[in-house]
């Protein structure tokens, strides 16, 4: 995310925070007590979900006290003190009314914010949270003694695995990818040691006794299927929460904007904090769709066998990866043995392809690759319309090591350097009219 990461003053400690979009309305978002304020935005469902809130409000987000890139905390204290680090981080951005938006224990946080300074929150909502987390008498939904020392164990021998955050949730997608990127975010947010002190701290605070104090219009966000915050949590926030509405969804994550109804809850949230819901028409936007596969996949991965095959195939992920961030393109999905890809420049595509086969050509893998600028749909994390048809069909073109663009890019990059040869017309199954190719040389 090229929004810079600035830091505010809380109480003597330094609070990393970022603003992203300059929208009428403002909205904190507090991520659950774990988080990493540079890693987050790599998780491309999350960043579709912080950008959503972009298109109506200015979005503030920040990483707690003793949490990513905020000061460590030696000994953690209570819940109030976190509560300043909302504040601190709405003085320095000269936010003076907010809508607050917490995520699990984060929900907490936000819920003694609404409570304590009415005048300053324009809204609450709460998402997957708690009123607390350790079961009681008379709270039968959270989690019982055997279960929280279970939890901490599990804490402290698997915390920056990825392997904790991963049970949260199955409705990642690129699961080869995701589990490597979930243990970067867990090492990024803090130590195994410090992130059990702060789960035994969530187990520790109690928030029932403030809730009928909260005077904000609120929204209880809660996950059908979640197993860690059940249903019975966001269900006794919104009884006991005056006038609170509850919203139930579909899945069984505790990130609920990576499952199956993420955009129905986006939009959902957005009519909740403005009072009206965007239009359902598709987005759509101008950008080059780039389409790769590696040349006789079967015949390689039959020669060299199941184990070296998927070494390699991490190999092709992890260079695509790179060389397409570097190039500001966005990795759409992979196809096995193969990818789609989508740039805001022509040129930058063309080079960001002729490079990742460069550097796979190394380990013996050669590429096509197929090329088009046009108009797409933004299906969720995926896309669609003609534009991605014709990048499909030109990558079906393409020989070994064969880079096929359309004439639309072979246009819009001229005067970058990058020479083509002309491949002449073709027609193009399921595209109309004839198509002029051409390859890059």
């Amino acid at each position: 995310m090229s929004s810079p990461i600035r830091y505010a003053d809380s109480g003597g400690l330094q609070i990393a925070y970022q603003v992203i979009g300059n929208g009428p309305l403002d909205v904190v978002f507090a991520f659950d007590w774990a988080n990493n304020l540079e890693l987050v935005w790599e998780n491309p469902q999350t960043e579709r979900f912080l950008r959503r809130f972009t298109n109506y409000a200015r979005l503030i987000l920040f990483d707690m006290r003793g949490v990513g890139l905020s000061d460590p905390v030696q000994d953690l204290p209570p819940i109030e003190a976190w509560m300043e680090d909302v504040r601190g981080v709405m003085n320095a951005v000269g936010s003076e009314r907010a809508a607050l938006v917490g995520h699990g224990h984060a929900g907490q946080l936000c819920m003694l914010v609404a409570a304590t300074h009415p005048e300053q929150t324009h809204a609450l909502v709460t998402i997957n949270s708690h009123a607390r987390l350790a079961r009681a008498p008379d709270y039968p939904w959270g989690l019982p003694p055997a279960a929280q020392e279970t939890a901490l164990k599990a804490i402290e021998e698997l915390w920056g695995t990825g392997v904790l955050m991963y049970s949260l949730t199955s409705s990642f997608v690129d699961m080869a990818y995701i589990k490597g990127w979930l243990a970067r975010f867990e090492r990024a947010a803090g130590s195994p040691r410090r992130a059990a002190q702060k789960q035994q701290l969530i187990f520790d605070v109690d928030v029932r006794d403030v809730l009928p104090t909260i005077t904000v219009p609120t929204l209880v966000v809660q996950s059908s299927g979640n197993r860690w915050i059940r249903p019975g949590h966001g269900r006794y926030l919104a009884e006991h929460i005056p006038g609170a509405r509850y919203l139930e969804c579909p899945g069984d994550g505790h990130w609920p904007w990576v499952s199956e109804g993420a955009e129905a809850l986006m939009d959902e949230v957005e009519e909740f904090l403005t009072g009206t819901r965007r239009s359902a028409e598709p987005d759509r936007v101008l950008t080059t769709v780039a389409f790769t596969d590696i040349v006789g996949s079967t015949e390689i991965a039959s020669g060299v066998g199941d184990r070296r095959w998927r070494d390699l195939l991490e190999v092709h992920e992890s260079v695509a990866r790179r060389e397409i961030e570097a190039a500001r393109g966005r990795l759409v999905k992979l196809t096995g043995d193969g990818l789609v890809a989508t740039f805001d420049g022509p040129a930058r595509a063309v080079r960001c392809v002729e490079s990742i086969a460069q550097l796979l050509g190394a380990v013996g893998l050669r590429l096509r690759a197929g090329l088009h600028t046009g108009e797409v749909e933004l299906l969720g994390d995926d896309i669609g319309g003609i534009a991605v048809h014709i990048a499909a069909r030109l990558a079906g073109l393409s020989g070994p090591g064969e880079v096929l663009v359309s004439s639309t890019v072979k246009d819009l990059v001229a005067g970058s350097g990058i020479t083509f040869e002309d491949r002449g017309g073709h027609a193009l199954k399921g595209v109309p009219d004839e198509w002029r190719v051409f390859a890059a040389a």
